[in-house]
């Protein structure tokens, strides 16, 4: 027999629900401590936020997830969302976010210490880090003459099972959205199609990056961070054999992904959160991308990155508004093409 649910009861139920969450935002709001959505690197996440705490007395909580668990956590959660500040490793997931209104303006002074290339035409939401697009590639298995010139090669019978990519990844699909916002939607069909037939898949860059190495395939599309994180932490145990392609050339896959930061509208710490942007940004945040085992590039005006990373400059990456990446739209085909 179907039990029913007293009408009384179920109000009583509510309210107490959005009495105890009522109390808890009341709670954070008294509380300085401010609360960080974290889908950056765990590492990179936290030598920010010790940082941060260390030069202002700001305490800081992170949760850490991935780009679009949290981007949905954040769109479920609303006005109630105990977050404060929200950090991912690419732009789709901010403009996800922005879509749906839950940003606070990024303060000018912010802003004023990136370059436009680098945030997002709107100002909800600013650059804090990037990472570029590679081919990495099996130096006994592909000599520089025969690398594909293009991203679009790759989707060609030639490259058939020569290949592979983490398509299922925040990563990838963050390429994707720059190929379809470059070429449309069309063309990126056509590739995403391609990739199905050509490539192998992998649970991970840095996955991939090891089957390169060992020569399962002659090369990968992955992030270029992770052929430095390994040559560094183990002295090139999973890429003594990959050499790293940079498409140039303002190809598709010369993309430089951006990650992003960005306050919570509904945050009851405004003005620390708009501070842990502002420093994230600024000088000691961007110092950290350069002197720290993240192998990210720093965006802020005149900040270096690591001397190990090819110029920003070096890279003629491909011009486009982060705030027109689409991961809806990316999410449909590559689930028509049959990737996810």
């Amino acid at each position: 027999m179907k039990a029913s649910l007293n009408p009384f009861t179920l109000a009583a139920t509510l309210s107490a629900l959005l009495g105890a969450s009522a109390l808890a935002l009341q709670a954070h709001a008294e509380d300085k401590t401010i609360v960080v959505y974290n889908a950056q690197h765990e590492s990179l996440g936290k030598e920010w936020i010790e940082a941060f705490t260390k030069e202002t007395g700001i305490k800081v909580t992170m949760r850490q997830g991935s780009d679009m668990q949290l981007a949905n956590q954040l769109i479920q959660e609303g006005e109630a969302s105990p977050a404060d500040v929200f950090l991912t490793e690419n732009s789709p997931a901010m403009t996800l976010v922005d879509g749906v209104g839950l940003f606070a303006p990024v303060e000018k002074d912010t802003l004023a210490q990136v370059p436009q290339a680098y945030q997002p035409s709107d100002g909800h939401w600013v650059g804090i880090a990037a990472r570029s697009t590679v081919f990495a590639y099996n130096k006994t298995k592909l000599s520089e003459d025969k690398l594909p010139k293009s991203l679009l090669d790759l989707a060609d019978p030639a490259w058939k099972g020569r290949w592979g990519a983490a398509p299922a990844g925040a990563d990838f699909q963050a390429i994707v959205s720059a190929l379809l916002e470059l070429k449309g939607e069309t063309e990126t069909a056509k590739w995403l199609k391609g990739l199905k037939e050509n490539a192998t898949p992998y649970k991970g860059n840095s996955v991939a990056m090891k089957a390169v190495n060992a020569g399962e395939i002659e090369g990968a599309v992955i992030y270029h961070y992770y052929w430095f994180g390994d040559q560094a932490k183990t002295g090139g145990e999973n890429s003594k054999n990959v050499g790293l392609h940079y498409f140039k050339h303002k190809d598709p896959g010369a993309f430089v992904s951006l990650s992003g930061g960005g306050v919570i509208k509904s945050t009851q710490h405004m003005k620390e959160a708009q501070q842990f942007l502002k420093f994230v940004t600024g000088k000691a945040g961007q110092d950290i991308l350069k002197n720290g085992t993240s192998y990210e590039y720093a965006v802020g005006k005149d900040a270096a990155s690591n001397d190990k990373l090819v110029p920003l400059a070096d890279l003629q990456a491909p011009e486009i508004d982060p705030a027109k990446l689409n991961s809806k739209k990316v999410t449909e085909l590559m689930t028509a093409a049959g990737l996810i």
